[in-house]
């Protein structure tokens, strides 16, 4: 569906806020356009769409915001949050929501009889994933879950990369095996280098992590503290990989006593975070010989339109009228009037694939 329609760009990290002005106009649009979606396809292929980070990009680019911002993401699901609880879709998180989600998940869910642990879990570990177990520079400030009356979810999340100012964002959806073994939709951002412990090519690191951690944890301090006295040799060899300076032996203990049976378990443990998970794959490689994937897992980067003049300035009366014409549309489809939709559909015949 997207294919010949990819360009190039980073989200660079843009100060201030949307426009009051724009944020209503969006919220209105996003209105519209999910209520059709929602209408024609249903809940679930909503999420498909948000997953996807082509549309993701073009549906904020409609809505009228930056086509390169960091602000794409954050504002687009906060407009969002605003405009889909009518739809029986809720979204729970955002930006500075770090500690609260998981609470307003429970808050939210309520209306809904859906399984509300399996949607707090999602949330839990779609972050700790991207936190801990790829290890890519990018530290997350905005995670946000969209889930439907049935329990079907998509999680959106960003990090940012303080050095070069630069976003990388994350997709997810509900459609994994597990969490642990490549389960991200896209990842899009600018290449770099990355500590990947999700790759398939990270199979043999994870299962020897899991062997190591469920050891005594003295045996575990011992080989550290033997690696850690000749890091300065190996760095030259191990430029991804730098012993952590803090270790939490507390939560090592409690996976010796859990004996967790796979990598998503070990990962899923209290205090389990990035400088665990780097020690373990310090160790897998240099005394194991089970090195993990360092590759970058990026898979799209892209551009499309903008808010900030570029390429040109929104078009505030024809995005009202654009909004006015879907709204009314999907209100008359609604009680036989079809005549209005259809149009909308055929619209589709003059974009080329």
């Amino acid at each position: 569906m997207y294919v010949g329609k990819v360009g190039v760009t980073n989200l660079p990290l843009h100060y201030g806020k949307a426009p009051k002005w724009l944020f209503y106009r969006m919220v209105k649009m996003a209105d519209a356009i999910s209520g059709i979606i929602v209408y024609e396809y249903g809940e679930e292929k909503f999420l498909e769409f948000i997953s996807n980070p082509y549309w993701f990009q073009a549906f904020s680019c409609v809505l009228g915001y930056d086509w390169h911002s960091s602000g794409t993401t954050t504002v687009t699901t906060a407009v969002l949050k605003e405009a889909l609880s009518k739809y029986e879709i809720e979204v729970a998180g955002g930006k500075g929501m770090a500690g609260k989600t998981l609470g307003e998940i429970e808050k939210k869910a309520q209306k809904f009889d859906i399984d509300v642990e399996k949607i707090k879990y999602a949330s839990r570990m779609s972050a700790k994933v991207d936190s801990s177990a790829l290890q890519d520079g990018y530290n997350l400030y905005h995670h946000a879950i969209i889930f439907t009356k049935n329990g079907k979810w998509a999680v959106i999340q960003q990090g940012m990369n303080t050095e070069t100012g630069y976003a990388r964002r994350y997709h997810w959806i509900w459609k994994i095996n597990d969490f642990i073994d490549e389960p991200h939709t896209a990842i899009v951002g600018k290449r770099g280098k990355a500590l990947d412990m999700t790759s398939k090519k990270s199979e043999e690191a994870r299962r020897v992590s899991i062997d190591i951690a469920k050891e005594k944890t003295n045996k575990i301090e011992r080989q550290i503290k033997i690696l850690k006295q000749y890091q300065q040799t190996l760095d030259g060899k191990m430029a991804n990989l730098s012993m952590p300076r803090r270790i939490n032996w507390n939560a090592l203990k409690e996976v010796y006593e859990i004996q967790p049976k796979n990598y998503e378990e070990f990962l899923s443990i209290k205090g389990i975070g990035g400088a665990t998970v780097r020690a373990l794959a310090y160790v897998s490689e240099l005394i194991y010989g089970k090195p993990p994937s360092y590759k970058d897992p990026v898979k799209f980067s892209f551009a499309v339109g903008g808010k900030d003049g570029v390429p040109y300035p929104v078009d505030r009366k024809a995005m009202d009228r654009a909004t006015e014409i879907l709204k009314t549309s999907l209100e008359e489809a609604k009680i036989g009037c079809k005549e209005k939709m259809s149009a909308i559909k055929r619209l589709k015949n003059f974009v080329p694939d």
